[in-house]
C-alpha cells in the first residue's frame, strides 16, 4: 500500500494502526524514506587517523592511529549549532566550525594496543553487541620463508606473534588476550575469525587447527576446544597413552634399541581429516548396493583421489549455529590466491558435539548453491541478540535481491562457473556488511557496482550515487556526491571511494583515496540537515 511522504502523517498513522505481527521493525524502518542524508560537508578537517567502522549498534566509531599502535574510539554525536535572527532555516550557511570532525564525533579515549614490535591489524575488528566488547588483533612482521616445525604445513607464512585482544569499548579497558606463537591467521577483513553469540572461532592456517574460544560476561577468553589434530578433548590423552604402552612393549622386545625411531603420532592423519575421509568413504559406499559395482565406484571416486583428499587444508570457517561449523577445504594455493573461482575447493559441515562430518560438497555443487540461494540468512549466522544485523538484505529475504541474483544467473555464460563464483564467498566473512537501512533493498534502489552494504573501497565515479525509492515510483530520495566538482584535471588518474554508514542515523562518511594503499585525500560527511 502506498505510504505518504509526510513524516507527520506517518507518525499519526503509527499511533492509530498496529502493524501485522512480526513486521513492526520493517514498518518502523520505512520512516527512513523520509529521513535521508540530504546535505554534504566536503573536505572535513579530520585528525590523522585510520578510520575503520561503526559498531553494529552505532554506539562507537572505531579508529586506529596512523602508526598502527593505538586504538582510538569516538562516540557519534549529532551536529548542533545556534544562529541569530529570524531567518534561521535550512538555506542558511553553516558556521565554519561545522567543517570539523569533532562536530560530529566526540573522542572517548586513546589506548595503546600494539607492543613495540607489533602492529595493529587494521582490517580486523569484531563487536560483541550484548556486552559492548570489541575484539582486535595485533601481529609481528610476516616471515615468508619460515622453517618447518612439528605439525606445521609447508607453504604457509609465519608470524612470530599474533595476539587477539578483548576490550570493553565503554571505557577502553583491556579484559583479556589470546596469543598465537609462530602461527598464521588470516585476519584481513575478519577472514580468519568468526564470532557467533559468545563463541569465537579462530583458524590457524599453519597448524591446521580451529580454536573455539568462549567470551565470558566477566571478560575472559576461555579455550573451549581445538579442532584439528584432535577432535575430542581426550583424544590426545588416549593417543599418548596408547603410544606410551606400545613403546613400553617395544622396549621389552628389543631392549631399547629403537629409541631413535620417530614418534608414531606423525604417521597419523589429523582427527578432522580422518573424519572427512570416513564420511567420503561412507557416502561413496552407500551409492551402490551391488558389491562389485561398489568396489569399482570406490576405486574411481575414493582411492584414485585419496591423496588429493589427504592434501586438503583448512582455509576458512564460520558458525552455522552453536554446534555446527561450515569449513572450507582447499590447497595452500587457494589460500594464497586472490581469484579462487577457478581453483578446486570443498565445503564440509562439521558437528562439534558429535565430532562428525554431516555434509560434504564441492565448490560447484548445485545442491549447496540452492541452499545458499534459498537460505542465505542462515549462512550469515548473526547473533540472536543482534538487533540491527538481522535486517540485512539478502536474496533469501528480499525479492529485489533475489531478482538481481536470477538476472546475473541468466546472463552467465556458464552455470557451473556462476555457481563457483557465488560459492567462493563461503564461508562468509563475519560482520562484513553494514546494517544501515539505506542498504535495505525493499526501501531503496542503488547501483551495487558503486556502493553496497559490503565495506570495501571501490573505484570512484564522476557522477553522484543515486538512492531511489522502491515503493514510490522510483523517485530519487537522495544522492551522494564524493566531491563538489565532478571529474578531474587528469582523466587518466583513478581514485577510490569508501563509504561508512551509521547503522541507525542518517549519517555517512565518504573517503576519497588516490590509491588503495594511501590515506584518504578528502573526507566528506553526509547527514540530514
Amino acid at each position: 500500500m502506498f505510504k505518504t511522504n509526510n513524516v507527520t502523517s506517518r507518525i499519526f498513522e503509527r499511533q492509530i494502526r498496529t502493524p501485522a505481527p512480526g513486521t513492526s521493525v520493517h514498518s518502523a524502518r520505512r520512516f527512513y524514506e523520509n529521513l535521508v542524508p540530504s546535505f554534504t560537508i566536503y573536505d572535513v578537517e579530520c585528525p590523522d587517523h585510520s578510520f575503520f567502522k561503526f559498531t553494529d549498534d552505532g554506539q562507537y566509531f572505531v579508529c586506529f592511529s596512523r602508526n598502527r599502535q593505538d586504538l582510538i574510539v569516538y562516540r557519534p554525536t549529532w551536529l548542533s549549532f545556534s544562529c541569530k535572527g529570524e531567518d534561521c532555516d535550512n538555506n542558511q550557511e553553516l558556521p565554519p566550525q561545522v567543517k570539523r570532525f569533532e562536530s560530529f564525533f566526540t573522542q572517548l579515549y586513546v589506548k595503546p594496543l600494539a607492543s613495540s614490535n607489533e602492529l595493529i591489524c587494521k582490517d580486523f575488528f569484531l563487536y560483541m553487541e550484548s556486552n559492548q566488547f570489541g575484539i582486535f588483533a595485533t601481529s609481528t612482521a610476516q616471515i615468508q620463508d619460515a622453517r618447518g616445525t612439528d605439525g606445521a604445513i609447508l607453504g604457509v607464512p609465519s608470524f612470530e606473534k599474533i595476539t587477539i585482544h578483548l576490550f570493553r569499548l565503554e571505557d577502553g579497558f583491556k579484559l583479556d588476550e589470546k596469543v598465537f606463537h609462530n602461527d598464521c591467521v588470516n585476519l584481513t577483513h575478519n577472514m580468519g575469525a568468526f564470532l557467533y553469540d559468545d563463541l569465537l572461532a579462530v583458524v590457524s592456517l599453519r597448524y591446521q587447527t580451529i580454536h573455539i574460544l568462549q567470551i565470558r560476561d566477566s571478560g575472559n577468553l576461555v579455550d573451549v576446544r581445538a579442532i584439528g589434530a584432535y577432535c575430542r578433548e581426550d583424544d590426545e590423552l588416549f593417543i599418548n597413552s596408547s603410544s606410551q604402552l606400545a613403546g613400553n612393549r617395544g622396549d621389552l622386545v628389543d631392549n631399547g634399541t629403537n629409541h631413535d625411531q620417530p614418534n608414531s603420532n606423525n604417521s597419523f592423519l589429523s582427527g578432522i581429516k580422518q573424519r572427512l575421509l570416513s564420511f567420503i568413504f561412507r557416502e561413496i559406499w552407500s551409492e551402490e548396493t551391488d558389491q562389485t559395482q561398489r568396489v569399482q565406484c570406490l576405486k574411481k571416486k575414493f582411492y584414485f583421489h585419496f591423496q588429493d583428499y589427504v592434501d586438503l587444508v583448512i582455509l576458512k570457517v564460520q558458525f552455522l549455529d552453536r554446534h555446527h561449523l561450515l569449513i572450507k577445504f582447499g590447497s595452500v594455493d587457494v589460500g594464497a590466491s586472490r581469484n579462487t573461482d577457478q581453483l578446486p575447493a570443498f565445503f564440509a559441515v562439521y558437528n562439534m558435539e558429535t565430532t562428525e562430518i554431516v555434509a560434504f560438497y564441492q565448490n560447484a555443487a548445485d545442491e549447496l548453491y540452492l541452499l545458499f540461494e534459498r537460505f542465505c540468512d542462515h549462512f550469515h549466522a548473526t547473533s540472536i541478540n543482534s538487533i540491527y544485523m538481522n535486517f540485512i538484505s539478502s536474496h533469501s529475504n528480499n525479492i529485489h535481491a533475489l531478482e538481481q541474483l536470477k538476472s546475473m544467473k541468466n546472463k552467465a555464460t556458464s552455470i557451473s562457473q556462476f555457481v563457483k563464483k557465488m560459492l567462493s564467498s563461503l564461508p562468509l566473512n563475519c560482520q562484513s556488511m553494514s546494517p544501515s537501512p539505506y542498504f535495505d533493498q525493499s526501501l531503496f534502489r542503488f547501483d551495487e557496482k558503486l556502493i553496497s552494504a559490503t565495506d570495501r573501497p571501490r573505484q570512484s565515479t564522476d557522477h553522484p550515487i543515486r538512492f531511489n525509492s522502491r515503493r514510490q515510483g522510483d523517485i530519487l530520495k537522495f544522492k551522494i556526491k564524493t566531491g563538489p566538482e565532478f571529474g578531474s584535471a587528469d582523466g587518466r588518474s583513478k581514485k577510490y571511494s569508501h563509504f561508512l554508514f551509521h547503522p541507525v542515523w542518517p549519517l555517512a562518511l565518504s573517503f576519497i583515496q588516490p590509491s588503495l594503499f594511501l590515506p584518504p585525500s578528502a573526507v566528506n560527511i553526509h547527514f540530514r540537515r
